[in-house]
């Protein structure tokens, strides 16, 4: 029996975008392991990926083309071929076109693969079809406009900064569960001699492997920071001459905000004592290059993109910026290296059509009309576990007037209320292009193994479903490997020919931005813009999160785990049997002032819904604060529904994005 290794990438929602070696014996991948020449991975893998040829070839997988026979949401289907499936499906959108006009169609699509080719496959498709468009903001959007509003597109600094840095700090990201190899750097740094602290609104596995660790509460952050900023100020260790060259407004921060921002009255608001906020003020400024890793969580909430401006506030205080190692990460962004129009095809659409947000899906299958959605087409996405408002979404899903059409590799929640489900391949049985946004790194793929069963990629599909609604363009008859190639043979200052040689090759390659230094601020002023006179607010300040007035005396955090992504993962029993039950985290003092006890079933409740949960005790959580870990699907669950019917579908002040973070909820015993 012979074996071959393959290189491959993982296709993940996950900034560190890892290099994998694949082994395969007779068409199967039997052993997935990280590549040890890959410049970021080094060999390392999370636990999710470490046995991933399990995904790839699980006994779940969908293999075949189905038909629904039962009731929505029933998982009742038959199996039918391709053809039948594809006539089907163009059948009734020609009718629903002709009876609604396109918009009545809906695509949803998220990061089930970040490819830039199988990812955005869709989007040419809809915008022939003159389909609304979704907006893609579930994510972080709110850090993205937070960033902006401040930093304009000035590129993020180098990650590999983080060993020259004295003084690390992971602010809102676990990176033991999100991104290994950035946890990994920082210890690097640690051992060096740098000090590394966590922020964070529980203590997670990050905080075990820090110096220190700092527990604020939730949506708190922005508080934190203004608090120290406040400290910075008075204390006058601020960099008086970095501000004066390359800072526009701090003197309107230092004079309208920062007066209401004292260490007294931040910490009624992040939660930490007013001494703790003065000393993390002091040593930061103290230190030479403080370096701030950014995650996502923080952003979730109503004040999320103002955390983002006040927390960038810092290095252009102390100028931390202006030292090697010194400044803020919130995440790379390479779009320009490659020219993703090519694929995306925004020049199809006849006029822009209508925009629904993917957060508000519940509302847009449920009350949208002129035209009502009358059709979705889910693919790399598992909306029915994964979007705000969980019940308010399966009474869309549940329409009879809805036709739904799912591509995926699994029975998710989702499937199950399709009228037809497609089989889709996994990232191994198909070609695809990759870059990362925690580090600036890019690898190209192929097909390692043939597709499983009858299962067919994204490009794939949109190809045959072009086919049968009539689309003629030469475009659809182009296959992915050929989209792949027309997304490298571009001239870009972020790769040259060699690099280019490497990435056609399969070999892991790094991007180098053009612009965006310090002293090289990419703004319309040239300076870092703590005033934006183009933004609602201007000034950064003390905005509170949605939750504050929602009435119900607990903050639920939905969190991480090492052990799945999302909805994804939990194909594999092992992985499952790792997180345990789907648990709510719940301090001592809170569980006895309710008469609760360690591993009872409880139920979390508020406005949107109930939970079904089992309790953990546990003074890893703070006092006014429940946590529960990952994205369950309900056939592994108590009362099928996942911590997603507990969310709301309120968007964050910046940047339209989903506020899955900012909750309340009460909790009683079953």
């Amino acid at each position: 029996m012979s074996t071959e290794i393959h290189r491959s990438v993982c296709p993940y929602d996950c900034p560190d975008t890892c290099g994998l070696l694949v082994e395969v014996e007779n068409g199967h991948a039997v052993r997935v392991t990280g590549d040890p020449r890959h410049p970021v991975t080094r060999g390392l893998l999370c636990p999710k990926m470490n046995h991933y040829e399990r995904t790839v070839h699980s006994p779940g997988r969908l293999t075949t083309p189905l038909l629904r026979t039962g009731p929505k949401g029933s998982g009742e289907f038959a199996a039918i071929s391709w053809t039948e499936a594809i006539e089907r499906i163009c059948m009734r959108w020609k009718e629903l076109i002709a009876a609604h006009g396109g918009e009545c169609i809906l695509p949803y699509s998220y990061a089930g693969t970040m490819g830039l080719v199988q990812r955005n496959s869709g989007h040419p498709f809809f915008h022939r079809l003159g389909a609304s468009r979704l907006e893609r903001t579930i994510c972080s959007p709110a850090k993205d406009a937070g960033w902006k509003a401040i930093m304009g597109d000035t590129p993020a600094i180098d990650p590999a900064g983080m060993e020259r840095s004295d003084l690390v700090i992971l602010w809102g990201i676990n990176a033991a569960a999100t991104s290994i190899h950035a946890m990994q750097d920082a210890q690097a740094a640690r051992l060096r001699g740098a000090r590394v602290w966590a922020i964070d609104t529980y203590r997670t596995p990050t905080c075990d492997a820090v110096d220190e660790a700092f527990i604020v509460s939730p949506g708190g952050d922005g508080a934190l920071a203004l608090g120290m900023l406040h400290v910075i100020v008075r204390e006058g260790l601020a960099d008086r001459a970095f501000i004066a060259a390359n800072v526009s407004g701090f003197d309107q921060l230092e004079a309208q905000i920062l007066p209401e921002c004292s260490p007294e009255q931040m910490s009624a608001v992040c939660g930490l004592p007013p001494e703790t906020i003065e000393r993390l003020a002091r040593e930061y400024a103290a230190a030479e290059a403080p370096f701030v890793r950014l995650g996502s969580g923080l952003t979730r909430y109503g004040n999320g993109a103002m955390t983002v401006r006040s927390i960038a506030c810092l290095p252009a205080a102390t100028g931390a910026w202006q030292r090697p190692g010194g400044g803020v990460f919130p995440g790379t962004s390479t779009g320009a290296a490659f020219p993703l129009a090519r694929v995306t095809r925004e020049d199809f659409m006849v006029q822009p059509t209508r925009l629904v947000s993917m957060n508000q899906l519940g509302a847009a299958l449920n009350n949208l009309t002129s035209p009502p959605v009358m059709s979705l087409y889910v693919y790399h996405s598992n909306p029915a576990s994964i979007a705000p408002d969980q019940n308010a979404v399966i009474r869309g899903l549940l329409r009879d007037d809805l036709f739904t059409v799912v591509h995926e590799r699994f029975l998710t929640d989702t499937a199950r209320y399709a009228d037809i489900v497609l089989p889709a391949t996994s990232s191994l049985e198909q070609p695809d292009l990759y870059r990362c946004y925690g580090y600036y790194h890019a690898q190209r793929c192929n097909a390692v193994v043939p597709p499983v069963g009858e299962a067919k990629s994204n490009w794939d599909v949109f190809c045959l479903l072009a086919e049968g609604m009539g689309c003629d363009e030469p475009f659809f008859m182009k296959s992915a490997d050929d989209m792949i190639d027309q997304l490298l043979d571009f001239e870009t200052p972020w790769r040259d020919h060699g690099t280019t040689a490497r990435l056609r090759q399969g070999e892991p390659v790094f991007l180098v931005p053009p612009t965006g230094t310090p002293q090289n601020w990419q703004t319309p002023s040239g300076l870092i813009e703590i005033f934006n006179p183009r933004e609602p607010e201007p000034l950064p300040r003390l905005l509170p999160t949605h939750a504050v007035g929602d009435g119900f005396p607990l903050r639920l955090q939905p969190a991480t785990t090492p052990f799945a992504l999302n909805s994804s993962f939990y194909e594999q029993e092992e992985l499952r049997s790792r997180q345990e039950p789907m648990l709510l985290m719940m301090n001592r003092a809170d569980a006895e002032a309710r008469g609760l006890t360690d591993g009872q079933q409880v139920l979390a409740c508020n406005r949107q819904g109930e939970v079904h949960f089992t309790l953990k005790i546990t003074e890893r959580v703070p006092v006014g604060t429940v946590v529960t870990e990952g994205v369950w699907w309900s056939e592994f669950i108590a009362g099928k529904r996942g911590v997603n019917a507990l969310t709301s579908q309120r968007l964050t002040d910046g940047g339209r994005g989903s506020t899955l973070y900012d909750v309340t909820v009460e909790v009683r015993g079953v």
